[in-house]
């Protein structure tokens, strides 16, 4: 998809004119790029995100005739593709799903536990073991 393609379609869903709906992608993709000019990461949910990575100079070669290549320090834009994105590319979501959480909040298995340990004081108390009979379990009491 090209950038007038996508223009075209924003402009047919949001009932829009060509005009206004450049503008609109302008204005996003002109925010982006001052947002990662001033070293900001973008975050869109379900979708992925943008960052910079910075690269340390180095000596190359140039393939051609393998002299060496003083390669300067270099700041490059990287995307990382969201949960959600990944799937329904891959067709294991359909476009109806509205959970555009990145994390695994979902009841898809089960949650493992924290290994950290608790501060003496702080936090929730973990809620007692209870038996299939609805008892609670000796090791709580």
């Amino acid at each position: 998809m090209t950038k007038s393609e996508l223009i075209e379609v924003v402009a047919q869903e949001a009932n829009l004119t060509k005009g206004r709906a450049e503008l609109v992608i302008n204005t996003i993709f002109e925010s982006m790029v001052e947002a990662l000019q001033r070293g900001e990461g973008i975050e869109i949910r379900g979708f992925g995100s943008f960052t910079v990575r910075q690269y340390k100079s180095y000596e190359g070669r140039n393939p051609r005739t393998g002299e060496p290549v003083h390669v300067a320090p270099k700041r490059l834009p990287f995307f990382k593709v969201g949960k959600d994105l990944r799937q329904r590319v891959n067709g294991e979501r359909g476009e109806g799903d509205d959970d555009d959480d990145d994390d695994d909040d979902d009841d898809d298995g089960p949650r493992r536990e924290s290994t950290k340990p608790r501060a003496a004081g702080g936090g929730t108390a973990p809620k007692p073991a209870t038996r299939s009979d609805g008892g609670v379990t000796e090791d709580v009491i």
